[in-house]
């Protein structure tokens, strides 16, 4: 590579750009490579979902609140941008199925809803004797035979029957992704279950033999003692001020639009709101796929990503003094059944699960509304949401009096569905780059997963693409 500068601009703010700029200057320093990064973001912040309010001594996420510790690259982020020491761990504790009106504990030994415990399953009161005894089929089922995607409601509710899908599986898969499970994707959410189908037949067989054995608590519940996600003492946010402290200055431009992009010769023409004119070497777009689908619209690209759903979810944070909620039930939250009748979709009891980010004496609930075909409720007046809110928890706990403050976030057609062939999809848009414009990398939670860890990954991923590509010119 000849030592005049290349220009790569990363064009996204959230985590997925804003670690691929950190890692790309990082990369350029380490191995001395002239490289010049230029982040464009359109809003005037950095951190795209993630926001933390901090008020009054607590800590509120209004957007994601965690991430799994097994999935390293947001620790190793953290450790990265000065910040390790900040990590905490959630506390355990037992978390509920709302069904029927009644909170009923997630069975010891599930993994994602599948038994690998089959006493804790059997004695379970979210299942009658028939929904038991059909999930029990699994043992004899044989495998699928489907080859290629299909559906996770599919695939489950033909090894388990309707009732664990509905009652267990549903509740904690479609949370993850804010998805209707029998539209989302096995092979771009959880292909790993369609893995151990295919090597062990069984998945309660396949999934008792492939999870580590957990430490069983002395409430007999089976959950391991060691909670599975990290959070950050002061808020996910900090991880943003901290990257972004560490970025070079001059690196970062708020407030700016990229209103088109052409091509000349190998290099890629940004025309900006401002009306600039960028000449990048590289681009890695970190935007959401319908900000990428618009873009190149006028080249007659990336059409496929119109056909990626999106839906709206709101979170409802609410904060009272610890005298005004009478709370029997002990645990750190509970998921809503579908087939309930309630507006919520689940409901963390976050002095419980992150103690951190309460002060002595109060009480932090956050719900969570709003999920496939039902999300109007999203667009409702803050007053309303809170309302609706409050009507719903105090059938499940006791409430006195109003809370201290809320705080009401809302996430407009903002959730990507991996519906089935998501991947084909992905990997068709990418081939279309590809050829008209190679140097320009696609990145974030619209397409290899929604997880800060995967969006951090994938932006390492394109910068790794995008040294290769520079140093091979």
């Amino acid at each position: 590579m000849s030592e005049q500068k290349k220009r790569v601009v990363i064009v996204g703010g959230g985590i997925t750009g804003l670690s691929a700029a950190f890692y790309l200057q990082k990369a350029a320093r380490e191995q001395n490579l002239p490289i010049e990064v230029t982040l464009i973001e359109a809003t005037n912040r950095l951190g795209g979902k993630i926001q933390t309010v901090r008020r009054d001594g607590f800590v509120i996420e209004r957007g994601p609140d965690s991430f799994l510790i097994r999935k390293k690259s947001m620790d190793t982020f953290a450790k990265d941008v000065g910040i390790g020491d900040d990590l905490v761990r959630n506390a355990t504790g037992q978390a509920y199925i709302l069904v029927n009106g009644r909170l009923q504990p997630i069975p010891g030994g599930s993994v994602m809803g599948i038994p690998t415990k089959v006493g804790p399953f059997l004695k379970s009161d979210l299942f009658s004797l028939a929904g038991k005894l059909r999930a029990a089929g699994d043992f004899v089922l044989p495998r699928s035979g489907i080859e290629g995607d299909q559906s996770l409601g599919h695939f489950f509710r033909r090894r388990f029957g309707p009732e664990i899908v509905e009652n267990l599986i549903e509740p904690l898969l479609s949370g993850v992704y804010a998805g209707d499970i029998d539209h989302m994707s096995l092979q771009s959410t959880f292909p790993q279950f369609y893995e151990v189908e295919k090597k062990h037949r069984s998945l309660i067989l396949g999934m008792k033999k492939t999870t580590p054995k957990q430490v069983p608590q002395k409430d007999g519940h089976g959950a391991s003692k060691k909670g599975a996600f990290h959070s950050l003492r002061n808020g996910l946010e900090s991880i943003v001020e901290a990257a972004e402290q560490r970025l070079e200055p001059g690196t970062v431009r708020k407030g700016i639009r990229i209103e088109s992009i052409s091509k000349q010769g190998n290099q890629n023409i940004l025309k900006l709101n401002t009306g600039e004119t960028i000449v990048a070497d590289s681009v890695i777009l970190t935007t959401g796929h319908a900000a990428a689908s618009q873009l190149f619209a006028p080249h007659g690209l990336l059409e496929g990503l119109k056909e990626i759903h999106t839906t709206s979810v709101a979170t409802v944070a609410l904060a009272f003094p610890a005298e005004n909620i009478v709370q029997d039930t002990e645990g750190t939250g509970f998921l809503v059944s579908r087939s309930s009748d309630y507006s919520i979709t689940a409901c963390t009891w976050v002095h419980r699960k992150w103690p951190t980010t309460t002060p002595e004496g109060k009480v932090l609930l956050r719900a969570f509304v709003g999920r496939p075909g039902e999300d109007a409720i999203v667009d409702l007046p803050d007053g309303e949401i809170e309302r609706i809110v409050l009507e719903d928890l105090g059938k499940i706990i006791t409430i006195k009096g109003k809370p201290d403050f809320t705080v009401i976030t809302r996430f407009k057609d903002d959730r990507p569905q991996y519906r089935v062939g998501h991947r084909q999809r992905i990997d068709a848009a990418r081939a279309e780059l590809k050829d008209a414009f190679p140097n320009v990398k696609l990145a974030g939670a619209s397409y290899d997963g929604v997880g800060l860890p995967d969006c951090i990954n994938q932006g390492k991923a394109a910068v790794e693409e995008v040294i290769a590509d520079l140093i091979t010119k």
